[in-house]
């Protein structure tokens, strides 16, 4: 199957621009593709830059170097009102709505089509209609935006951008502060919408397990990790993007890492999570997809009914356990049912019979 990347990004460099001339580079050398139907995931620690990149994605903040293609053009050669057409934002801060209901909302959505007057046309108001019924909101349709739960106002937002009628839609944290099950129903939609009306949409978020679950590749971005270069004489400080060395003021070399992309699952087994989670006090599990707190691990061998093992692993992780295989460890879990374990330790012959999962941790070695 031939993929063809809606949106584009070469060599492109983000950061902002201060005055005399000065920059501030936050990422560089950033190569990205982004697809219609598929549902991708931003991911990164608080301050890696995730925000400036969308905005300059979607048009809002210069790109400070580099090229960036909506459908194989220049973004930069777009008008305002043909970006509103190709692309929609959906911010994580409350749209302040007043009295309005959420038709009138979704209705603003049109804006770039009906020009200065606003006036809707019969094609308009189908429109409108359709990106409510979308998002599962036709109940909702009249109620003002203002009496909204936080799940039903992000809906809101999504429908706004359905009703532009964009390829591209960009997301920043779209599942902030909601609930779990909100969360969830959030990235559901994001998800059928994506493949149903074969949209590209990139959200940012901090929700690692709902990210490796429902996203078709996920965005990794690190912090730049620079290091000096101190030779007097201009050498290559990357093979792939060659910076020379001033002995006057060093120049940082970026290691071309502050950005994974892929598959969540070949992220998760090339070691790219561990890599990227990199920081004091925290470990990727890449048999559960979790983060845990980083602490000694005794390895155990935990076998038997599938669900159950899963769960007895999620205790064992959280007690200061792993969960691992027999040639790694002698301590041995059998789980026979949701109320019947077998515990077998070394050294000894003897079953340790238990009923649940409480009880089988209280009989485990410290």
């Amino acid at each position: 199957m031939v993929r063809t990347p809606v949106f584009e990004t070469s060599g492109l460099t983000i950061g902002y621009k201060q005055k005399r001339g000065k920059r501030i580079v936050v990422h560089d050398s950033l190569n990205l593709q982004l697809f219609a139907g598929e549902l991708t995931g931003l991911l990164g620690l608080n301050g890696t830059g995730k925000s400036t990149l969308l905005r300059t994605l979607g048009g809002f903040q210069p790109a400070l170097d580099g090229n960036i293609r909506l459908n194989d053009r220049l973004l930069s050669g777009y008008s305002n009102t043909e970006l509103s057409r190709m692309t929609g934002v959906v911010l994580t801060e409350k749209t302040n709505a007043g009295g309005m209901t959420v038709r009138e909302l979704v209705t603003l959505g049109r804006h770039p089509y009906t020009g200065f007057f606003g006036v809707l046309k019969m094609e308009d108001k189908r429109i409108v209609t359709e990106s409510i019924t979308a998002v599962g909101m036709t109940h909702k349709a009249g109620c003002p935006v203002s009496e909204l739960s936080d799940g039903e106002h992000q809906k809101a937002m999504i429908a706004k951008a359905l009703a532009q009628q964009c390829p591209v839609i960009l997301l920043d944290e779209p599942t902030a502060y909601l609930d779990i099950t909100s969360r969830i129903e959030t990235m559901s939609l994001l998800r059928r919408l994506a493949l149903e009306q074969q949209k590209a949409i990139l959200l940012s978020t901090h929700d690692l397990e709902l990210a490796i679950q429902m996203c078709d590749c996920l965005w990794l971005l690190g912090e730049k990790r620079p290091k000096p270069c101190i030779e007097k004489q201009p050498i290559p400080c990357d093979e792939k993007r060659p910076m020379p060395c001033d002995e006057k003021r060093p120049m940082p070399c970026d290691e071309n890492h502050s950005i994974l992309c892929g598959t969540p699952e070949d992220l998760i087994l090339s070691g790219a999570f561990e890599t990227f989670f990199d920081k004091k006090g925290f470990l990727f599990d890449a048999m559960t997809g979790k983060l845990t707190a980083d602490k000694p691990a005794i390895p155990i061998v935990v076998e038997g009914d599938p669900i159950t093992v899963h769960w007895v692993g999620n205790a064992l992780i959280r007690n200061g356990f792993r969960p691992s295989t027999i040639h790694e460890s002698n301590i041995r879990i059998y789980c026979h049912t949701p109320r019947h374990f077998s515990l077998f330790l070394p050294d000894t012959a003897t079953e340790i019979l238990s009923s649940s999962i409480a009880e089988l941790l209280t009989a485990l070695p410290l």
